[in-house]
């Protein structure tokens, strides 16, 4: 009579052991990674020397740890205030409104924007039950009300919108342009129109309406 099994129990037909299949569970659960992409991060753990396998450990536990959102924009930040509000060289008096912390740094490597920002962390979808109370929203029109909510206690004058061109970063932008009348700022967005090198064919009816109201003199 064999004696007792003294093994970790496993999935019915389980082919990795259950520490190789946890890793892979994990590394599927993540957006837009699927089971054979997981089993490949795993597989590149598993071969990797243990310095560098715990390096990434590491890293994730950093960042789970230390980065939190700064109390002022809302952008990432490993102290109460990012580097960018800390700043007093850029201009206090402009918030440029952005969804994600992604669109800021997409903003902040043109070197173009020497304002402030403020991130939403998100944007108005009614269909999936995200409304004005779940993003920043209100934080945003207290330091437009209130200088001593932004940074250097300056006054905002203008807030830009940066939200994407999308039906549910448009319907944000109008509701935000709703809330900020009345605040004494001027209300502007970034400009939109057809991309280098594309097709007409192949832009949208939004596309093209701003390509033409923001149409430029080409000679006097």
């Amino acid at each position: 009579m064999p004696g007792p099994n003294t093994n970790p129990p496993t999935k019915k037909g389980l082919a990795y052991p259950s520490a190789v299949e946890r890793l892979i569970d994990e590394f599927a659960a993540l957006p837009g990674i699927g089971r054979r992409s997981a089993e490949r991060l795993a597989f590149y753990i598993l071969k990797s020397n243990e310095p560098d396998a715990l390096r990434l450990a590491q890293a994730i536990h950093d960042v789970k740890k230390n980065i939190r959102h700064c109390g002022l924009c809302w952008n990432l930040s490993d102290a109460d205030t990012c580097s960018i509000c800390a700043d007093p060289a850029r201009d206090r008096t402009t918030v440029l409104v952005v969804e994600q912390p992604k669109d800021l740094i997409a903003l902040e490597q043109t070197a173009m924007y020497k304002g402030l920002y403020h991130v939403l962390m998100g944007r108005l979808s009614p269909l999936d039950g995200v409304a004005a109370t779940d993003l920043t929203i209100p934080d945003l029109l207290d330091r437009c009300r209130d200088p001593k909510r932004n940074p250097g206690n300056a006054k905002v004058l203008e807030v830009i919108l940066g939200l994407n061109p999308t039906l549910e970063g448009d319907g944000t932008g109008l509701y935000l342009q709703k809330e900020l009348e009345g605040l004494g700022v001027r209300i502007t967005r970034l400009a939109r129109g057809l991309p280098s090198g594309s097709q007409l064919e192949y832009a949208n009816k939004a596309v093209l309406a701003d390509a033409i109201v923001g149409r430029q003199r080409v000679r006097d």
